[in-house]
């Protein structure tokens, strides 16, 4: 499983509705499901660690190793 929490780089609050995906580097990952963050700023999927993109209302916010919880400041 991994996590992934929004947060606002100008208030420091959790962004709540932010369309998040996150597309995994190798042959067999691919994409994962579309999810929207809830009130904290949090999604979850159901995919296992690794090398990838984040990305937040289509736009590429972190590339690396993306495992557990990810913070994301946007």
């Amino acid at each position: 499983m991994v996590s992934v929490k929004i947060i606002s780089k100008t208030t420091g609050r959790p962004m709540k509705s932010q369309k998040v995906s996150i597309g995994f580097l190798g042959f067999f990952r691919g994409f994962s499901e579309t999810v929207y963050t809830d009130s904290n700023g949090e999604t979850h999927f159901n995919n296992d660690p690794g090398e990838g993109t984040i990305y937040v209302n289509g736009n590429a916010v972190y590339r690396g190793q993306i495992s557990g919880m990810k913070y994301v400041y946007i």
